[in-house]
């Protein structure tokens, strides 16, 4: 494959003969280096009634091969300097270290010899699950705010995965057993479901020529092509609320089914992200200045929307009301002002204002070693190409505030929402 053509992070892309595909990223303002394997598996990627099965493997990957003895992986990267970490989302796992220049070939080895030779007792998994039961008990089953946006999730999407947690249902992951967990590896950990990502103090050819050395020979899996059942039309709006005695301040949010880059009217992705901005994209958005500033019944108002995901997302909004003011106000002055801004529009001057920042966002992840192999990444397992990555700013440059409107006005359709209130026990809200 040619290199893609340089224009933000100036990376240079090589597919292996085994379906491998190779970034790099050369950044040579300090000796060390970010090395990643991503994954194109995902929770949404799960066979039916196995869900936290992709993340339930991620942590059984640590485990050990015959090379390299069971939890010693972390260790061998710490006693070199290094640090590591994984993670799992709906569209991929990634798996990374970040090194000093001369320990590369240390961690591409490792990473290849547990692609293909991950050894699991039936302790590992039986031990492994407990762990993952007590992380969804700390980070969801405790946190009523974790459990709102859970019971949301899952009622955003009336057919699609993404509507199952990343983690999985406690239930399922129960049942999770050692047969499961080998059949997912050796069914999606192979060289052609998998990227890789190295950024830092290399040269592009001599890391390609690692990456034929230690991910060359490892062979090709049947891993098949990502099939995902998709949503229907959305018809109704849906409504959740959640009351816990441990609420202590009350929030609302909404979120509507929204396209991506990869995913439904793909020519709304990038011009959401400006709508996104300026109606609650921080202190200068519109609902910030409406609701928290002028008037007063918000303590926090906004918007977020992500333009990467293989199928569609969301795009949310989010309040919390200031002492005294009840939700049911609060969401009628959110549906307010997001109509005056659907009707009126927005300035020019900040639809440049935002330009100006998205391009900057773009800038500043060069100048962070293990930003940029995440945003390939993420991209890369989302249905994106290498030039689409390095294209954004031109598209971004390019979009106009007829095009931030249409996506605007294409997106916020109630009927394709789900609002989520949380409350105290006994508190007010329908």
């Amino acid at each position: 494959m040619a290199p893609a053509q340089a224009a933000l992070f100036h990376p240079k892309s090589h597919t292996l003969k085994n379906g491998m595909q190779v970034v790099v990223i050369e950044d040579h303002r300090a000796p060390v280096v970010a090395h990643m394997v991503w994954y194109k598996v995902g929770a949404a990627d799960e066979p039916p009634g196995k869900s936290g099965i992709a993340h339930f493997l991620e942590h059984l990957m640590f485990k050990g091969t015959p090379k390299v003895p069971s939890g010693q992986f972390s260790k061998i990267v710490a006693r070199n300097g290094g640090r590591d970490n994984a993670f799992t989302s709906y569209d991929y796992t990634g798996y990374f270290q970040n090194v000093a220049k001369g320990k590369l070939d240390l961690v591409m080895s490792m990473e290849a010899d547990r692609m293909v030779n991950l050894v699991l007792t039936a302790e590992d998994v039986e031990t492994e699950r407990n762990v993952v039961l007590e992380e969804r008990r700390s980070r969801t089953d405790n946190d009523p705010s974790a459990q709102l946006r859970e019971a949301m999730n899952a009622a955003q999407y009336l057919a699609h995965p993404y509507g199952i947690p990343v983690i999985g249902w406690k239930h399922e992951i129960e049942a999770l057993s050692h047969a499961d967990a080998l059949a997912f590896y050796k069914r999606y950990y192979a060289p052609n479901n998998a990227i890789l990502i190295v950024a830092g103090d290399v040269e592009a050819d001599a890391v390609i020529a690692k990456a034929e050395k230690y991910f060359g020979p490892l062979p090709r899996a049947a891993t098949p092509p990502r099939s995902r059942p998709q949503e229907p039309p959305q018809r109704a709006a849906r409504r959740v609320i959640f009351k816990d005695a441990r609420v202590s301040q009350p929030a609302w949010r909404r979120g509507y089914l929204a396209p991506t880059r990869s995913a439904g009217d793909r020519q709304h992705a990038i011009p959401l992200s400006f709508f996104a901005d300026l109606l609650g994209g921080g202190t200068t958005s519109r609902l910030y200045r409406e609701l928290v500033v002028e008037r007063k019944l918000a303590a926090s108002a906004g918007a977020y929307y992500s333009s990467t995901g293989l199928d569609l997302g969301s795009f949310m909004l989010y309040a919390t009301p200031s002492p005294g003011v009840d939700l049911d106000k609060l969401e009628a002055a959110m549906d307010e002002v997001a109509a005056a801004a659907l009707k009126e529009g927005f300035r020019a001057e900040d639809l440049e204002r935002s330009r100006t920042g998205l391009l900057a966002a773009a800038i500043y992840a060069r100048d962070n070693l293990f930003t940029s192999p995440r945003i390939f990444g993420d991209a890369l397992t989302s249905g994106l190409s290498v030039e689409q990555v390095e294209a954004w700013p031109d598209e971004v440059r390019a979009v106009t505030m007829e095009q931030v409107m249409a996506a605007g006005r294409a997106v916020l359709d109630i009927r394709h929402s789900v609002t989520g209130l949380l409350l105290p026990e006994g508190g007010k809200g329908k």
